[in-house]
Order: structure tokens, then C-alpha cells, then sequence
């Protein structure tokens, strides 16, 4: 799901007066923020059977997928299930989406239907609201630092 902001013209104007690669590296932060506690509570909506984490990283098959979301001025973010070594995870959709019965394509034999277990979904949709105040937020936080970084860079270079 795309979550597009408008109307904050203040934050993209500060944004727009700092290098593309610094504006991106503070909203990166700032979106890594407010992103992590969707992640905290899908992650307990799983039950503990998946770790869930907050990542610019796509299997190749979900980076085919979004490649609408890369680009010079963009910033991508991804919630989802990983595994322990960071990689996607290969059956959590099965668990959220849940599957038709199964059979056996030699043998016929049924293997199963496992009924939809949701955990991404409703974390995403309980944080929506919370996620846009935060986001703000800590956008504004991080030009702050920003700003200041420079400013102490510049003085130590003054010296």
C-alpha cells in the first residue's frame, strides 16, 4: 500500500534546502521511525511465527512489482516479514492470505487449506492515523539534526 502526503509544503521546502542526498538520508530516518511500531505490532499480530521488519530491500520477484516506487526524488520503505538473516520471508503470505484446498498433483492426495491468518494488514490499517502525526513529526526532528550538524561542521571549519 502507497501512503502519499500532501500538503506539507513547509517540510518540503526545508527538504529542498539541503542536499537531495542529506533530505533523503533524514526522511529515510524519519520514515524508518514511524514505520517501526506498524512493524512491532504486525509482528505480534504473527504470533511470534515471523519476524517483521521495516526494509528498502525487495525479493526480485517484489522488486519487478515496485518499480514504480524507485526513483531520483523518491523513498521507498517496506514493511514485511523476514526471516532471521534479513531475506524475505517466502511463505508469510500464505499465513496472511491464507490458501484454497491443496492436492497433491501426482497423486491427488489433498495436502490442506489453511484458513487466512491477517497480521500485516491490520497493523497497517490500526497505525494509519498515528503514522502521518508521527511521520511530521519526526521529519521535522530530523532536519533539526540536520541543520545542526551542519551548523557544527561549519564552526569547526571556521576555527
Amino acid at each position: 500500500m502507497k501512503l502519499k502526503i500532501e500538503g506539507g509544503g513547509d517540510i518540503e521546502r526545508a527538504l529542498a534546502e539541503l542536499a537531495r542526498g542529506t533530505a533523503k538520508g533524514a526522511t529515510r530516518r524519519a520514515m524508518k521511525k514511524t514505520l517501526q511500531p506498524v512493524a512491532a505490532m504486525a509482528e505480534g499480530l504473527s504470533g511470534g511465527k515471523f519476524k517483521v521488519a521495516v526494509t528498502s530491500k525487495l525479493s526480485k520477484r517484489q522488486a519487478r512489482g515496485a518499480r514504480g516506487d524507485r526513483g531520483r526524488s523518491k523513498l521507498a520503505l517496506y514493511v514485511g516479514p523476514v526471516q532471521e538473516d534479513g531475506s524475505p520471508s517466502p511463505h508469510a503470505h500464505l499465513y496472511e492470505f491464507g490458501t484454497a484446498p491443496r492436492f497433491h498433483a501426482k497423486t491427488g492426495k489433498a495436502v490442506g487449506v489453511m484458513p487466512a491468518q491477517p497480521f500485516l494488514r491490520p497493523a497497517w490499517d490500526a497505525s494509519t492515523e498515528l503514522m502521518l502525526a508521527t511521520l511530521r513529526r519526526e521529519t521535522w526532528k530530523e532536519i533539526e539534526k540536520t541543520l545542526e550538524r551542519a551548523r557544527r561542521k561549519a564552526a569547526r571549519a571556521g576555527k
